[in-house]
């Protein structure tokens, strides 16, 4: 352990509270300017939370090279104070700042877009509204404001896109959110019952049932000492890769209906349709909700389902690479796709991109190969990466993790055929590590996951935090679309395929 720092070796990784070094605030700020200077690391967490004392403020480090989790934190003793901004140093850094200045009034100091991020029913400031929210604006003859949503046709979930415009070309796009906040992580500190917290961390993004789930299983079981084997490690990887080839086939039809292209849009989601009927098959339910639970599943792979997931990667896969083959030669498609939305890797860097936002402008994140979890220990991941940052790259990018996802289940399938043990009901009963900090980390089809979990001496959960993807890329979008026509927008807005309800806890 540094001085500055705890340094937690595992993913999910636990420490006692205590242990987390407290710095001055000059001295954090130091270390962490310095450790996100290096490019192999980036900031998985930064949040406050009350204490008898002031608040306590906690930060966590990924560190791809090393796998290692760096933690650090920092106490303020008084309420109404304000800090020096890092985001002025650190622009990934940007909307944690606001969610703690939003959550608690602390003020930071230079921060160059200190506005609310979420409107959280429980916020510091219970008269700043939504209909007051500050956009920012530009006063000139020559331009014009275009406002999009919250409300949009369809059952896509409400958010507020808020253009400046010289005649058609984009010059600013602010995204504001907060438009359904469920009050996720104050329900997973007061609920008492062990299922509850489980059904409500797959429900955090119902598309990524699975990914949500995953994450707050292992930070149960790191908490609680509970065991479990390589067999359910297989399967809950099947799991994860199933989910991540549904979501990108689907956003391959998303994607392709945008440009008007039909034939992709109703053949990839037929196909989309067939991986998630299989899901349904395994567990009952076709994004994998109920499936993933601590210690254990009540639905524990077969080799019927195996027969069919091979049938299905089989039959589905080739039917996706016949349907790819012709989007990405059609050159209706590629004049739309390439050059459009661009992020470059620099930006990417800066922002803190995860997931597929950010290997698709060249950043090779990925926690399955930087921070491996459950069976991805065992089996390598070579991050899939593109240089371009533009929609045709994101596009790709899905394409080429599908066949990898199709790849490593059939490794995963082949390794769980030659394991005898059966695999551990559900453990709801348990006791949690008293006065403890635990971070738990999954490789979500959008991207990186974080779940956070802090323990009183008594064994209940003091604070329960999350991370979606999301949170880290909707400013790529807002990037993505400057310069570029309003009417690309609807496309960029497809290519990232962002959370609001992941986003609105």
């Amino acid at each position: 352990m540094s001085s500055k720092y705890i340094v937690l070796k595992s993913n999910p990784g636990v420490c006692n509270i205590n242990d987390i070094p407290v710095l001055q605030y000059k001295e954090f700020f130091d270390l962490i300017v310095d450790l996100l200077s290096d490019s192999s690391k980036h900031c998985l967490t930064y949040f406050a939370y009350p204490v008898s004392e002031g608040f306590h403020f906690i930060c966590a480090v990924a560190d791809d090279r090393s796998k290692n989790i760096l933690v650090s934190s920092h106490t303020q003793p008084e309420k109404n104070i304000t800090l020096k901004s890092l985001t002025s140093v650190l622009p990934q850094l940007h909307a944690f700042e606001r969610e703690i200045y939003e959550n608690y009034g602390i003020k930071f100091n230079s921060h160059p877009w200190l506005k609310p991020i979420r409107y959280p029913f429980n916020r510091f400031e219970q008269s700043s509204k939504m209909e007051d929210y500050p956009f920012y604006n530009i006063e000139s003859d020559e331009l014009h404001e275009v406002g999009v949503g919250p409300v949009h046709a369809g059952v896509i979930e409400p958010g507020h896109f808020r253009f400046i415009c010289n005649g058609e070309k984009v010059l600013h796009l602010e995204i504001q959110l907060g438009y359904q906040h469920r009050g996720i992580e104050y329900l997973m500190s007061k609920k008492e019952s062990a299922l509850q917290r489980c059904i409500i961390a797959e429900n955090i993004a119902g598309d990524t049932a699975v990914g949500h789930g995953l994450a707050h299983a292992q930070l149960i079981e790191a908490l609680s000492a509970i065991e479990t084997n390589e067999k359910l490690a297989i399967e809950r990887c099947i799991a994860l890769e199933m989910e991540r080839i549904a979501m990108h086939i689907g956003d391959t039809a998303a994607l392709s209906g945008d440009v008007a292209y039909q034939l992709g849009q109703v053949v990839c989601e037929a196909l989309r349709t067939t991986v998630i009927n299989t899901t349904q098959e395994w567990c009952g339910n076709r994004f994998g909700k109920s499936l993933i639970r601590p210690g254990g599943t009540n639905f524990p792979f077969s080799n019927h389902i195996s027969e069919l997931t091979l049938a299905l990667l089989e039959n589905t896969g080739k039917r996706f690479n016949a349907i790819t083959e012709r989007i990405f030669t059609l050159p209706s498609l590629l004049s739309r796709f390439e050059d459009i939305g661009i992020v470059t890797g620099e930006q990417a860097l800066k922002l803190g991109l995860t997931g597929v936002a950010a290997r698709s402008s060249g950043l090779p994140r990925d926690v399955r190969a930087s921070h491996p979890f459950q069976y991805y220990t065992y089996l390598p991941i070579n991050p899939i990466t593109q240089k371009t940052g533009d929609v045709l790259a994101r596009a790709r990018q899905r394409h080429n993790e599908v066949e990898q996802s199709t790849f490593l289940i059939r490794n995963l399938i082949e390794r769980w055929e030659e394991i005898n043990m059966s695999v551990p009901r559900p453990s709801y009963h348990y006791q949690l590590k008293p006065s403890s900090f635990a971070i738990s980390l999954t490789e979500g089809w959008r991207g990186e996951i974080c779940h956070v979990c802090i323990t009183d001496e008594k064994s209940r959960i003091k604070h329960y935090k999350v991370k979606d993807p999301s949170f880290h890329n909707w400013m790529a979008l807002a990037i993505a679309v400057r310069n570029q026509e309003i009417s690309d927008f609807p496309l960029c807005n497809k290519s990232f395929n962002l959370s609001y309800c992941g986003h609105d806890l």
